[in-house]
């Protein structure tokens, strides 16, 4: 299934001239297509600030439109700039609740130029419903979204 859905993004990416519009359509394929995929969002880096911003989602609406680094798992990423995978949010010390139902959640950096630019943030109503294969197709679609950032900007 993954690699279907790659080729589908990578077409989609090589006709598409608007970043937004592009991680937008991003979310919403993943989220309608990938089971346990239940709030696909990416943020941004707002690096003068030291926070994210969130650009698009797909998913039950979130008030966290602006993380700081170091705050939640998405601020952690910011700061250690590599994947964190959480099994169970309950446990996880600095978690940021979005909604009640999330039970997993899985952010993967995306670099550019080896400096992270935003991440894509995806949770779960399923407990452990991440793994190395979810790790790995992630990161091979923010492979393909630098590439489209490295065109507009």
């Amino acid at each position: 299934m993954y690699d279907i859905l790659l080729k589908e993004i990578k077409l989609y990416l090589e006709t598409s001239s608007s970043f937004e519009e592009s991680l937008k359509w991003i979310c919403n394929l993943l989220k309608k297509r990938v089971e346990k995929y239940h709030w696909v969002g990416y943020y941004m880096n707002d690096e003068k600030n030291k926070r994210l911003v969130l650009k698009c989602f797909s998913g039950k609406p979130t008030s966290h439109k602006i993380i700081p680094y170091g705050k939640g798992v998405c601020g952690q990423v910011a700061n250690k700039k590599k994947t964190i995978i959480v099994d169970d949010v309950e446990s996880e010390e600095n978690y940021i609740s979005c909604n009640i139902d999330v039970k997993s959640e899985i952010v993967v950096p995306l670099f550019l130029n080896n400096i992270i630019m935003g991440q894509i943030d995806i949770d779960s109503n399923f407990p452990s419903a991440f793994n190395s294969h979810d790790e790995l197709f992630l990161i091979e679609i923010n492979s393909l979204v630098s590439k489209l950032l490295e065109e507009n900007f």
